[in-house]
């Protein structure tokens, strides 16, 4: 294999056989390929795109460059649910427990959060004690005991994804929809599935940013899964404003424990319910009813308890991680609010130390907003918009001047 010459094939807008892809991936997770030559692969590849076989034969290398989940034979069925990202996205924490209701198994691999965009992995760490790193061993026993499990990508699992991405992130080469949609579907196909929901965001606070763009990546994730084995469906997702009425770490755990008993935000039930009833054996309505009789509340419990968390700590979680500035972002006039922007809020949010800017980052599970007002409510001179919770006071008013860059009332 000359890596030169395959690259130049596809810088030129060439293809790549599936066993020349397999070559490429193996070579480079083994370290005989240098990290320059993927870097300029990945940008032939931003540029020029790929076919769904290429396509396909790069999520069927990444995959079986690490393990997968095994599960045994007469099982039931294995789900899960993958968001492309957003302000506010906390949909994961009630989606796995409300499938796990149904009877289903959903061994459910999340991120981090990395620029605006916040991650599973750390609204779940902003509970004591919580795991979300657990071996193979462990995954299986919390699944078969709970029938979910919400952790981390394991070293076993994919490691082409982990070293290909970290190289995207500093190459200028992440929004690629081919590497995109192998680098999502790798991991969900490791985890062993029968069925995969796919939440795709538009928006401002999304990382597509038409809908356009969503649709382009939602064609080649359900095309590329369909090649792969996978049954998929597609939700696509406004996120011109956030989900629900929180954004943070512990400030969005604290809301999702709400609408795991049936009493969160409108908006954010209304998601969760769509996109469980795409994998559900069950309708729209029999899982709202499991939600709001606190079945789904229950099997959450077990979950964080499964996986080392206090379940005590759960319905504390803005007390139990305080700032000591909690500052009220108030209307300046009266009339109808018509912008709350998602990309304003998830830059104030970022800024505040609730996201990281690179992945070493440490984050704050304390810091957010909440008590956010939807667009499309009316409000009087004086109302409260938001609550920002901060360190300082500088922090607050600085992180109010961004917000409010985004806010319009008419």
């Amino acid at each position: 294999m000359h890596i030169p010459s395959l690259i130049e094939r596809k810088r030129e807008g060439g293809e790549l056989s599936p066993d020349e892809i397999h070559a490429l991936i193996t070579a480079f997770t083994s370290g005989e390929m240098p990290d320059y030559q993927m870097s300029a692969l990945a940008m032939a590849i931003f540029f020029k795109g790929m076919s769904t076989e290429e396509t396909a034969a790069l999520t069927h290398a990444m995959l079986h460059s690490g393990s997968s989940l095994h599960w045994p034979a007469g099982s039931p069925m294995r789900v899960d649910k993958h968001s492309t990202g957003g302000i506010g996205d906390k949909t994961s924490l009630i989606i796995a427990p409300l499938l796990a209701c149904d009877g289903l198994w959903v061994p459910m691999i999340s991120g981090r959060g990395l620029g605006i965009t916040g991650g599973t992995l750390d609204k779940l760490e902003s509970i004591p004690g919580f795991r979300t790193q657990l071996s193979e061993a462990e995954i299986y026993r919390v699944v078969e005991r709970v029938g979910c499990a919400m952790i981390g990508q394991t070293a076993d699992i994919c490691p082409a994804d982990k070293k290909l991405y970290a190289l995207r992130d500093v190459t200028g080469t992440v929004p690629s929809i081919p590497l995109i949609t192998a680098s999502i579907l790798s991991k969900k196909l490791a985890e062993g599935l029968d069925r995969l929901v796919l939440d795709v965001k538009y928006g401002t606070g999304a990382f597509m940013k038409t809908e356009a763009a969503a649709h382009e990546l939602a064609q080649s994730l359900v095309q590329t899964g369909h090649a792969l084995g996978l049954r998929s469906g597609v939700r696509l997702s406004r996120m011109d404003e956030p989900t629900g009425e929180a954004a943070g770490n512990a400030l969005e755990v604290a809301e999702a424990v709400r609408c795991l008993k049936g009493e969160g935000p409108p908006d954010l039930e209304a998601i969760v319910l769509d996109l469980c009833a795409t994998v559900s054996i069950s309708s729209r309505e029999q899982l709202k009813a499991k939600l709001h009789a606190g079945e789904a509340w229950r099997k959450f419990q077990q979950m964080v308890a499964s996986q080392g968390g206090n379940v005590e700590s759960l319905e504390r979680m803005d007390s139990l991680h305080h700032t000591p500035v909690i500052h009220e972002v108030k209307a300046t006039r009266s009339g109808i609010v018509t912008r709350m922007d998602a990309r304003s809020i998830g830059q104030a949010v970022l800024e505040l130390g609730a996201g990281r800017a690179k992945a070493a980052d440490p984050v704050d599970f304390a810091v957010g907003v909440d008590q956010m007002i939807k667009v499309g409510t009316e409000v009087s001179l004086g109302d409260v918009l938001l609550r920002i919770h901060a360190r300082s006071t500088s922090a607050a008013d600085a992180a109010e001047a961004v917000i409010r860059s985004g806010i319009s009332i008419e």
